[in-house]
């Protein structure tokens, strides 16, 4: 299932023991290396440690609930997973980021973001347009082939295709169309006969 990412923030965390709310989202910890979102933070008044992460491993089922969990056993800390404890020092957001293109051209912000749900990857980039950029088009949707590189100040990616121009021949000759015959009225009124 595909959906924007930020359906997901200030989502609901359930309990399956308790079917009551335990936690919600606040925001993803996204991997710049391969943009999936390995884990959410969390707020709310029951968690016992602050941060406190949700490994995205580790939800049993995304429902129009929310994430549903076994119970709050699941919540951990950022250094009890260790490559987890290394993204989330990371502090990647991807909402915000600006977008330029090969030629260092400017295309935008980051405003959100589609996921695809079975592994929690982003697939496409929803870019708003600076202010004279938005007058043709107020929002970019880039999809993830198109990105070169994520780096600290902007997410690079590859240049507008250009569309080819056609080339325009000149017919040599006349086109002689072989299944219209030149007398097809006379034709007709002999083979009749």
């Amino acid at each position: 299932m595909i959906l924007l990412g930020s359906t997901l923030i200030s989502a609901p965390i359930i309990g399956l023991q308790t079917g009551a709310e335990l936690a919600r989202t606040k925001s993803p910890v996204i991997d710049p290396a391969n943009l999936t979102i390995l884990a959410y933070e969390l707020e709310g008044p029951l968690l016992a440690e602050h941060p406190s992460l949700l490994r995205l491993a580790d939800v049993r089922e995304l429902s129009s609930m929310g994430l549903i969990v076994d119970s709050s056993d699941e919540f951990v800390l950022p250094n009890d997973v260790i490559k987890l404890g290394e993204i989330y020092k990371l502090n990647f957001t991807l909402v915000g980021m600006a977008v330029i293109d090969e030629k260092r051209r400017r295309l935008g912000k980051v405003t959100d973001y589609t996921l695809d749900t079975t592994g929690f990857s982003v697939q496409q980039l929803t870019v708003r347009r600076p202010l004279l950029q938005s007058l043709n088009d107020t929002e970019l949707l880039i999809h993830r082939s198109q990105i070169i590189e994520i780096n600290n100040n902007a997410i690079v990616v590859h240049s507008e295709a250009k569309a080819p121009e056609p080339e325009l021949h000149q017919v040599v000759g006349s086109y002689v169309n072989p299944f219209r015959k030149s007398e097809p009225a006379q034709e007709s009124a002999e083979s009749r006969n």
